[in-house]
Protein backbone atom coordinates (compact mmCIF):
# COMPACT_ATOMS: atom_id res chain seq x y z
CA UNK A 1 0.00 0.00 0.00
CA UNK A 2 1.23 3.43 -0.80
CA UNK A 3 1.51 5.72 1.48
CA UNK A 4 -0.09 9.24 2.20
CA UNK A 5 2.48 11.18 0.67
CA UNK A 6 2.84 8.93 -2.24
CA UNK A 7 -0.91 8.65 -3.18
CA UNK A 8 -1.01 12.68 -3.04
CA UNK A 9 1.89 12.87 -4.94
CA UNK A 10 0.90 10.56 -7.74
CA UNK A 11 -2.78 10.81 -7.50
CA UNK A 12 -3.88 14.51 -7.18
CA UNK A 13 -2.12 17.99 -7.81
CA UNK A 14 -1.59 19.27 -3.72
CA UNK A 15 2.02 20.78 -2.98
CA UNK A 16 4.55 19.47 -0.59
CA UNK A 17 3.79 22.27 1.42
CA UNK A 18 -0.04 20.73 1.09
CA UNK A 19 1.63 17.50 2.05
CA UNK A 20 3.37 18.51 5.00
CA UNK A 21 0.02 19.97 6.76
CA UNK A 22 -1.83 16.50 5.70
CA UNK A 23 0.78 14.53 7.42
CA UNK A 24 0.81 16.69 10.70
CA UNK A 25 -2.82 16.25 10.73
CA UNK A 26 -2.38 12.19 10.21
CA UNK A 27 0.04 12.20 13.49
CA UNK A 28 -2.44 13.87 15.42
CA UNK A 29 -5.51 12.06 14.41
CA UNK A 30 -4.97 9.27 16.89
CA UNK A 31 -5.96 12.01 19.68
CA UNK A 32 -9.21 13.02 17.44
CA UNK A 33 -10.63 9.38 16.32
CA UNK A 34 -10.41 8.36 19.97
CA UNK A 35 -12.17 12.00 21.34
CA UNK A 36 -14.75 11.65 18.94
CA UNK A 37 -14.95 7.45 19.32
CA UNK A 38 -15.46 7.12 15.48
CA UNK A 39 -13.03 6.84 12.23
CA UNK A 40 -11.37 8.93 10.66
CA UNK A 41 -10.70 9.34 6.64
CA UNK A 42 -8.86 11.75 4.66
CA UNK A 43 -10.30 12.33 1.17
CA UNK A 44 -8.17 14.41 -0.98
CA UNK A 45 -9.45 15.57 -4.79
CA UNK A 46 -7.92 13.54 -7.73
CA UNK A 47 -6.81 15.26 -11.21
CA UNK A 48 -10.00 13.74 -12.77
CA UNK A 49 -11.58 15.80 -10.35
CA UNK A 50 -12.96 12.49 -8.05
CA UNK A 51 -12.04 11.99 -4.71
CA UNK A 52 -9.41 9.24 -2.98
CA UNK A 53 -9.15 7.95 0.59
CA UNK A 54 -5.88 8.82 1.48
CA UNK A 55 -5.74 7.52 4.86
CA UNK A 56 -7.77 5.95 7.66
CA UNK A 57 -7.92 6.05 11.28
CA UNK A 58 -10.00 3.87 13.49
CA UNK A 59 -10.55 4.53 17.53
CA UNK A 60 -9.29 2.40 20.32
CA UNK A 61 -11.98 3.93 22.93
CA UNK A 62 -14.74 2.69 20.46
CA UNK A 63 -16.12 0.60 18.10
CA UNK A 64 -14.81 0.81 14.41
CA UNK A 65 -17.12 1.93 11.51
CA UNK A 66 -14.95 -0.03 8.47
CA UNK A 67 -13.83 -3.24 9.42
CA UNK A 68 -11.73 -3.29 6.30
CA UNK A 69 -8.96 -0.52 5.17
CA UNK A 70 -10.46 2.02 2.83
CA UNK A 71 -7.33 3.66 1.60
CA UNK A 72 -7.25 3.94 -2.08
CA UNK A 73 -11.04 3.73 -2.15
CA UNK A 74 -12.79 6.41 -5.05
CA UNK A 75 -16.41 6.49 -4.43
CA UNK A 76 -18.65 7.36 -7.70
CA UNK A 77 -20.27 10.15 -5.91
CA UNK A 78 -20.32 11.76 -2.39
CA UNK A 79 -22.05 15.15 -2.41
CA UNK A 80 -21.10 15.13 0.97
CA UNK A 81 -17.88 15.89 0.36
CA UNK A 82 -18.00 17.95 -2.66
CA UNK A 83 -20.45 20.31 -0.12
CA UNK A 84 -17.63 20.23 2.30
CA UNK A 85 -14.87 21.47 0.00
CA UNK A 86 -17.06 23.84 -1.77
CA UNK A 87 -18.63 25.59 1.32
CA UNK A 88 -15.30 25.45 3.31
CA UNK A 89 -17.56 24.72 6.28
CA UNK A 90 -18.86 21.23 8.03
CA UNK A 91 -21.67 18.81 6.91
CA UNK A 92 -22.84 16.23 8.81
CA UNK A 93 -25.58 13.42 7.84
CA UNK A 94 -27.29 11.46 10.15
CA UNK A 95 -28.06 7.37 9.34
CA UNK A 96 -27.33 4.04 11.41
CA UNK A 97 -23.84 5.72 10.38
CA UNK A 98 -23.36 9.00 11.57
CA UNK A 99 -21.04 10.62 8.90
CA UNK A 100 -19.60 14.07 9.73
CA UNK A 101 -17.41 15.95 6.54
CA UNK A 102 -14.87 18.35 8.29
CA UNK A 103 -12.68 20.47 5.22
CA UNK A 104 -8.83 20.53 6.30
CA UNK A 105 -8.16 23.85 5.10
CA UNK A 106 -4.26 25.40 4.98
CA UNK A 107 -4.29 29.30 4.73
CA UNK A 108 -7.39 30.32 2.89
CA UNK A 109 -7.98 27.02 0.84
CA UNK A 110 -9.34 23.58 1.16
CA UNK A 111 -6.87 20.98 0.29
CA UNK A 112 -8.57 17.89 1.45
CA UNK A 113 -11.92 16.50 3.73
CA UNK A 114 -12.06 14.51 6.76
CA UNK A 115 -14.70 12.27 7.31
CA UNK A 116 -15.40 11.47 10.76
CA UNK A 117 -17.95 8.76 10.44
CA UNK A 118 -19.37 7.20 14.31
CA UNK A 119 -20.94 3.59 14.05
CA UNK A 120 -24.29 4.58 16.04
CA UNK A 121 -25.11 0.58 16.29
CA UNK A 122 -24.74 1.13 19.95
CA UNK A 123 -26.30 4.35 20.68
CA UNK A 124 -26.74 4.91 24.61
CA UNK A 125 -27.00 7.99 27.04
CA UNK A 126 -23.13 9.07 27.23
CA UNK A 127 -21.01 9.70 30.25
CA UNK A 128 -20.10 12.41 31.91
CA UNK A 129 -16.29 11.51 30.11
CA UNK A 130 -18.12 10.55 26.86
CA UNK A 131 -19.40 14.32 26.84
CA UNK A 132 -15.97 15.85 27.76
CA UNK A 133 -14.31 13.59 24.74
CA UNK A 134 -17.35 14.81 22.43
CA UNK A 135 -16.58 18.11 23.53
CA UNK A 136 -12.84 18.53 22.94
CA UNK A 137 -13.59 16.86 19.57
CA UNK A 138 -15.76 18.81 18.51
CA UNK A 139 -13.44 22.07 18.76
CA UNK A 140 -10.45 20.65 17.81
CA UNK A 141 -12.82 20.08 14.61
CA UNK A 142 -13.82 23.04 14.31
CA UNK A 143 -9.99 24.37 14.37
CA UNK A 144 -8.75 22.11 11.51
CA UNK A 145 -11.49 23.04 9.27
CA UNK A 146 -10.53 26.83 10.42
CA UNK A 147 -6.71 25.60 9.31
CA UNK A 148 -5.74 26.28 12.96
CA UNK A 149 -5.35 22.50 13.69
CA UNK A 150 -2.85 20.99 13.57
CA UNK A 151 -0.45 23.31 14.96
CA UNK A 152 2.57 24.82 12.82
CA UNK A 153 5.82 23.08 13.84
CA UNK A 154 4.10 20.80 16.33
CA UNK A 155 5.65 16.65 15.93
CA UNK A 156 4.30 14.78 18.73
CA UNK A 157 5.94 11.42 19.62
CA UNK A 158 4.15 9.05 19.21
CA UNK A 159 5.36 6.37 21.50
CA UNK A 160 5.78 8.72 24.45
CA UNK A 161 3.83 11.34 24.27
CA UNK A 162 0.44 10.53 26.51
CA UNK A 163 -3.03 9.59 24.93
CA UNK A 164 -6.23 9.98 25.42
CA UNK A 165 -6.83 6.48 27.50
CA UNK A 166 -3.77 7.33 29.51
CA UNK A 167 -5.25 10.39 31.09
CA UNK A 168 -7.04 13.42 30.13
CA UNK A 169 -8.40 17.07 31.29
CA UNK A 170 -10.54 19.85 30.17
CA UNK A 171 -9.03 23.65 31.46
CA UNK A 172 -11.20 26.58 31.61
CA UNK A 173 -9.77 29.89 29.64
CA UNK A 174 -8.44 30.34 33.30
CA UNK A 175 -6.36 26.94 33.92
CA UNK A 176 -9.25 26.11 36.19
CA UNK A 177 -9.81 22.00 35.44
CA UNK A 178 -13.37 21.07 34.62
CA UNK A 179 -13.11 17.59 34.15
CA UNK A 180 -10.74 15.26 34.68
CA UNK A 181 -10.63 11.79 33.76
CA UNK A 182 -10.68 8.85 35.96
CA UNK A 183 -7.17 8.15 34.47
CA UNK A 184 -6.16 11.76 35.14
CA UNK A 185 -6.84 11.94 38.68
CA UNK A 186 -5.12 8.29 39.43
CA UNK A 187 -2.20 9.31 37.96
CA UNK A 188 -2.63 13.09 40.27
CA UNK A 189 -2.96 11.13 43.33
CA UNK A 190 -0.02 9.81 42.59
CA UNK A 191 2.44 12.80 42.64
CA UNK A 192 0.20 13.39 46.12
CA UNK A 193 -2.76 15.71 44.86
CA UNK A 194 -5.03 14.94 47.73
CA UNK A 195 -8.06 16.60 47.01
CA UNK A 196 -10.41 17.09 44.29
CA UNK A 197 -9.11 18.13 41.01
CA UNK A 198 -12.27 19.72 39.66
CA UNK A 199 -12.29 23.64 40.64
CA UNK A 200 -8.69 23.97 41.04
CA UNK A 201 -6.41 25.54 39.13
CA UNK A 202 -3.84 22.82 37.27
CA UNK A 203 -0.82 25.43 37.22
CA UNK A 204 -0.77 25.92 41.00
CA UNK A 205 -1.74 22.72 42.11
CA UNK A 206 1.61 21.61 40.27
CA UNK A 207 3.71 24.13 41.31
CA UNK A 208 2.93 23.65 44.90
CA UNK A 209 3.82 19.92 44.22
CA UNK A 210 6.96 21.05 42.39
CA UNK A 211 7.94 23.22 45.32
CA UNK A 212 10.69 22.13 47.61
CA UNK A 213 13.70 23.87 49.50
CA UNK A 214 15.82 26.11 46.74
CA UNK A 215 13.72 25.71 44.06
CA UNK A 216 13.15 29.30 43.33
CA UNK A 217 12.03 28.49 39.27
CA UNK A 218 8.71 27.90 38.10
CA UNK A 219 8.18 24.27 37.98
CA UNK A 220 8.21 22.87 33.53
CA UNK A 221 4.58 21.49 33.75
CA UNK A 222 2.94 24.95 35.30
CA UNK A 223 5.09 27.05 32.94
CA UNK A 224 4.22 24.81 30.11
CA UNK A 225 0.37 24.86 30.46
CA UNK A 226 1.02 28.85 30.96
CA UNK A 227 2.33 28.90 27.52
CA UNK A 228 -0.87 27.27 26.24
CA UNK A 229 -2.90 29.35 28.01
CA UNK A 230 -1.68 32.79 27.21
CA UNK A 231 0.53 31.97 24.10
CA UNK A 232 -1.89 29.66 22.16
CA UNK A 233 1.01 26.99 21.87
CA UNK A 234 1.09 23.35 22.18
CA UNK A 235 3.81 22.01 24.88
CA UNK A 236 4.81 18.85 26.69
CA UNK A 237 6.34 18.78 30.12
CA UNK A 238 6.71 16.83 32.77
CA UNK A 239 5.61 16.63 36.94
CA UNK A 240 7.50 14.94 39.09
CA UNK A 241 7.05 14.49 42.74
CA UNK A 242 6.86 11.81 45.57
CA UNK A 243 9.46 9.54 43.11
CA UNK A 244 6.53 9.88 40.65
CA UNK A 245 6.59 11.19 37.45
CA UNK A 246 3.68 12.47 35.01
CA UNK A 247 3.91 13.37 31.76
CA UNK A 248 1.79 16.15 30.36
CA UNK A 249 0.71 17.24 26.96
CA UNK A 250 -1.79 20.58 26.77
CA UNK A 251 -3.14 21.47 24.00
CA UNK A 252 -4.39 24.97 23.66
CA UNK A 253 -8.21 25.35 21.99
CA UNK A 254 -9.55 28.39 20.19
CA UNK A 255 -12.26 27.40 17.92
CA UNK A 256 -13.35 30.45 15.99
CA UNK A 257 -10.07 32.61 16.99
CA UNK A 258 -12.10 32.54 20.75
CA UNK A 259 -9.69 30.75 23.59
CA UNK A 260 -11.80 28.21 25.34
CA UNK A 261 -8.66 26.93 27.91
CA UNK A 262 -6.97 24.04 26.72
CA UNK A 263 -7.19 19.88 26.77
CA UNK A 264 -4.20 18.02 28.93
CA UNK A 265 -3.29 15.17 28.18
CA UNK A 266 -1.67 12.95 30.83
CA UNK A 267 0.52 10.14 31.38
CA UNK A 268 2.11 8.07 34.24
CA UNK A 269 5.79 7.63 33.18
CA UNK A 270 7.10 6.61 37.06
CA UNK A 271 8.23 3.29 35.57
CA UNK A 272 9.36 4.28 32.62
CA UNK A 273 11.96 6.84 33.75
CA UNK A 274 13.03 4.96 36.26
CA UNK A 275 13.92 2.45 33.87
CA UNK A 276 15.43 5.03 32.49
CA UNK A 277 17.29 5.86 35.13
CA UNK A 278 18.52 2.08 35.86
CA UNK A 279 19.67 1.84 31.84
CA UNK A 280 21.46 4.94 32.39
CA UNK A 281 23.17 3.95 36.08
CA UNK A 282 24.21 0.69 33.63
CA UNK A 283 25.27 3.12 31.24
CA UNK A 284 27.92 4.75 33.37
CA UNK A 285 28.96 1.87 34.77
CA UNK A 286 30.29 0.20 31.42
CA UNK A 287 31.87 3.00 30.79
CA UNK A 288 33.45 3.60 34.39
CA UNK A 289 34.49 -0.29 34.12
CA UNK A 290 35.96 0.18 30.84
CA UNK A 291 37.98 3.82 31.47
CA UNK A 292 39.88 1.64 34.61
CA UNK A 293 40.61 -1.32 31.95
CA UNK A 294 41.69 1.19 30.00
CA UNK A 295 44.10 2.48 32.84
CA UNK A 296 44.93 -0.84 34.17
CA UNK A 297 46.20 -1.59 30.67
CA UNK A 298 47.88 1.87 30.24
CA UNK A 299 49.50 0.92 33.31
CA UNK A 300 50.94 -2.19 32.39
CA UNK A 301 52.45 -0.67 29.66
CA UNK A 302 54.18 1.88 31.20
CA UNK A 303 55.94 -1.15 33.61
CA UNK A 304 56.62 -3.08 30.48
CA UNK A 305 58.26 0.11 28.97
CA UNK A 306 60.09 0.39 32.39
CA UNK A 307 61.66 -2.79 32.01
CA UNK A 308 62.52 -2.76 28.19
CA UNK A 309 64.85 0.12 29.09
CA UNK A 310 66.58 -2.35 32.22
CA UNK A 311 67.69 -4.74 29.63
CA UNK A 312 70.67 -5.15 27.88
CA UNK A 313 69.42 -8.01 25.70
CA UNK A 314 68.38 -6.27 22.27
CA UNK A 315 65.84 -9.09 21.90
CA UNK A 316 64.60 -9.16 24.73
CA UNK A 317 63.93 -5.13 24.65
CA UNK A 318 62.32 -5.90 21.32
CA UNK A 319 59.62 -8.55 22.61
CA UNK A 320 58.78 -6.11 25.18
CA UNK A 321 58.82 -3.13 23.36
CA UNK A 322 56.40 -5.61 21.27
CA UNK A 323 54.37 -6.02 24.12
CA UNK A 324 53.72 -2.45 24.55
CA UNK A 325 51.83 -2.01 21.52
CA UNK A 326 50.10 -4.84 21.83
CA UNK A 327 48.57 -3.46 25.09
CA UNK A 328 48.17 -0.06 23.97
CA UNK A 329 46.08 -1.20 21.07
CA UNK A 330 43.79 -3.18 23.35
CA UNK A 331 43.91 0.28 25.59
CA UNK A 332 43.12 2.28 22.90
CA UNK A 333 39.71 0.26 22.20
CA UNK A 334 38.61 0.19 26.38
CA UNK A 335 39.31 4.50 26.29
CA UNK A 336 37.14 4.81 22.82
CA UNK A 337 34.19 2.32 24.70
CA UNK A 338 34.66 4.62 27.83
CA UNK A 339 33.67 7.84 25.85
CA UNK A 340 30.54 6.34 24.24
CA UNK A 341 26.93 5.36 25.33
CA UNK A 342 26.91 1.97 23.48
CA UNK A 343 29.08 -0.79 22.78
CA UNK A 344 30.27 -0.25 19.46
CA UNK A 345 33.41 2.56 18.20
CA UNK A 346 33.98 4.64 15.63
CA UNK A 347 37.21 2.25 14.56
CA UNK A 348 38.65 5.44 12.06
CA UNK A 349 39.76 7.14 15.09
CA UNK A 350 41.29 3.77 16.42
CA UNK A 351 43.29 2.50 13.42
CA UNK A 352 44.73 6.20 13.16
CA UNK A 353 45.95 6.24 16.40
CA UNK A 354 47.48 2.29 16.08
CA UNK A 355 49.15 3.58 12.42
CA UNK A 356 50.62 6.06 14.08
CA UNK A 357 51.86 4.34 16.98
CA UNK A 358 53.39 1.74 14.54
CA UNK A 359 55.37 4.53 12.23
CA UNK A 360 56.82 6.26 15.76
CA UNK A 361 58.51 3.10 17.37
CA UNK A 362 59.86 1.38 13.87
CA UNK A 363 62.56 -1.00 15.20
CA UNK A 364 64.43 0.09 11.87
CA UNK A 365 64.63 3.63 12.64
CA UNK A 366 64.15 4.27 9.08
CA UNK A 367 61.51 6.99 8.08
CA UNK A 368 58.52 4.94 7.03
CA UNK A 369 55.01 6.20 6.01
CA UNK A 370 52.11 4.78 7.04
CA UNK A 371 49.06 5.80 5.05
CA UNK A 372 44.79 4.44 5.27
CA UNK A 373 42.54 4.62 2.82
CA UNK A 374 38.97 3.96 2.77
CA UNK A 375 36.94 3.31 6.42
CA UNK A 376 36.49 1.13 9.04
CA UNK A 377 33.18 2.86 10.14
CA UNK A 378 31.72 1.37 12.95
CA UNK A 379 32.40 -1.97 14.83
CA UNK A 380 31.02 -3.74 17.92
CA UNK A 381 33.48 -4.03 20.52
CA UNK A 382 33.78 -7.51 20.27
CA UNK A 383 35.40 -6.68 16.95
CA UNK A 384 36.94 -4.01 17.45
CA UNK A 385 39.39 -5.42 19.85
CA UNK A 386 41.06 -8.50 17.81
CA UNK A 387 40.87 -6.05 14.88
CA UNK A 388 42.93 -3.25 16.45
CA UNK A 389 45.12 -6.23 18.03
CA UNK A 390 45.48 -7.60 14.15
CA UNK A 391 46.18 -3.81 12.49
CA UNK A 392 48.73 -3.22 15.23
CA UNK A 393 50.78 -6.70 14.50
CA UNK A 394 50.49 -6.58 10.67
CA UNK A 395 51.47 -3.35 10.00
CA UNK A 396 54.50 -3.94 12.78
CA UNK A 397 55.69 -6.76 10.25
CA UNK A 398 55.73 -4.92 7.30
CA UNK A 399 57.35 -2.27 9.41
CA UNK A 400 59.85 -4.22 10.83
CA UNK A 401 60.46 -6.87 8.35
CA UNK A 402 59.65 -5.32 4.37
CA UNK A 403 62.71 -2.49 4.78
CA UNK A 404 65.75 -3.72 6.10
CA UNK A 405 69.08 -1.90 6.84
CA UNK A 406 67.33 1.82 7.45
CA UNK A 407 65.84 1.84 3.98
CA UNK A 408 62.85 4.05 4.07
CA UNK A 409 59.37 2.86 2.54
CA UNK A 410 55.49 3.91 2.58
CA UNK A 411 52.91 1.20 4.26
CA UNK A 412 49.31 1.14 2.86
CA UNK A 413 46.44 0.39 4.21
CA UNK A 414 43.27 -0.25 1.87
CA UNK A 415 39.39 -0.31 3.56
CA UNK A 416 36.84 -1.74 2.06
CA UNK A 417 33.18 -2.51 3.84
CA UNK A 418 30.77 -4.41 2.28
CA UNK A 419 27.03 -4.78 3.65
CA UNK A 420 28.03 -7.95 5.84
CA UNK A 421 32.01 -8.23 5.32
CA UNK A 422 35.25 -6.15 5.98
CA UNK A 423 37.89 -5.89 3.83
CA UNK A 424 41.47 -4.69 5.11
CA UNK A 425 44.42 -4.78 2.50
CA UNK A 426 48.15 -3.58 4.11
CA UNK A 427 50.50 -3.26 1.27
CA UNK A 428 54.18 -2.21 1.35
CA UNK A 429 56.72 -2.20 -1.19
CA UNK A 430 59.44 -3.21 0.71
CA UNK A 431 61.50 -6.76 0.31
CA UNK A 432 58.89 -8.78 -0.20
CA UNK A 433 58.82 -12.58 1.48
CA UNK A 434 60.92 -14.66 1.39
CA UNK A 435 62.03 -17.17 -0.67
CA UNK A 436 59.36 -20.71 0.46
CA UNK A 437 57.66 -18.85 2.82
CA UNK A 438 54.17 -20.62 4.46
CA UNK A 439 51.85 -18.54 6.42
CA UNK A 440 50.62 -21.57 8.34
CA UNK A 441 53.86 -22.70 9.16
CA UNK A 442 55.29 -19.27 10.08
CA UNK A 443 56.63 -19.30 13.63
CA UNK A 444 57.00 -15.46 13.63
CA UNK A 445 55.14 -14.70 17.35
CA UNK A 446 53.06 -11.69 15.69
CA UNK A 447 51.82 -13.82 12.75
CA UNK A 448 50.83 -16.88 15.17
CA UNK A 449 49.15 -14.19 16.95
CA UNK A 450 46.90 -12.38 14.00
CA UNK A 451 46.72 -16.26 12.44
CA UNK A 452 44.44 -16.96 16.19
CA UNK A 453 42.84 -13.47 16.39
CA UNK A 454 41.95 -13.81 12.49
CA UNK A 455 40.67 -17.46 13.24
CA UNK A 456 39.48 -17.68 16.56
CA UNK A 457 37.89 -13.95 17.33
CA UNK A 458 37.27 -12.76 14.21
CA UNK A 459 35.81 -15.68 12.21
CA UNK A 460 38.24 -14.24 9.18
CA UNK A 461 40.59 -15.13 6.58
CA UNK A 462 44.15 -13.64 6.43
CA UNK A 463 46.89 -14.10 3.09
CA UNK A 464 50.09 -12.87 2.67
CA UNK A 465 50.96 -12.42 -1.24
CA UNK A 466 53.68 -10.96 -3.27
CA UNK A 467 52.90 -7.99 -4.60
CA UNK A 468 53.95 -6.36 -8.36
CA UNK A 469 56.77 -5.00 -9.26
CA UNK A 470 58.05 -5.69 -5.21
CA UNK A 471 56.90 -5.77 -1.67
CA UNK A 472 53.94 -7.69 0.10
CA UNK A 473 50.38 -7.54 0.30
CA UNK A 474 48.79 -8.81 3.87
CA UNK A 475 44.71 -9.49 3.33
CA UNK A 476 42.46 -9.43 5.92
CA UNK A 477 38.75 -10.29 5.59
CA UNK A 478 36.49 -10.66 8.40
CA UNK A 479 32.37 -10.43 9.30
CA UNK A 480 30.68 -7.60 10.63
CA UNK A 481 29.23 -9.43 13.64
CA UNK A 482 30.82 -12.30 15.07
CA UNK A 483 27.57 -14.34 14.81
CA UNK A 484 28.34 -14.36 10.99
CA UNK A 485 31.38 -16.51 11.19
CA UNK A 486 31.67 -20.13 11.19
CA UNK A 487 31.57 -22.19 13.48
Amino acid sequence: MSTLAELVRERTELTALDVDHLQRLVAEWQLLADLSFADLVLWVRTKEGGWLAAAHMRPTTGPTTYPHDVVGEEPEQDTRLDRAARDGARVEEHGQVRREAVPVRRGDRVVGVLSRDTNLATTRVPSQLELAYLSSAGELMQMVAEGTFPFPGSDPDPEHSPRVGDGLMRLDRTGHVVYASPNALSAYRRLGVTGDLLGAHLGHTIARLSAGPGKLDEPRGSAALAAALRFREPRESEVEARSAVVSLRALPLVPGGEPRGALVLVRDVTEVRRRDRAILGKDATIREIHHRVKNNLQTVAALLRMQARRMTDPSAQAALQESVRRVASIALVHETLSLTLDESVDFDAIADKVLAMCAEVAATGAPVVVRRSGSFGVLPAEVATPMAMTLTELVQNAVEHAYPGGRSGGIDVHVRRGPDRLEVDVDDDGAGLPEGFDLQASTRLGLQIVRTLVAGELGGTLSLTPRAPRGTRAQLSVPLSPSDAPG
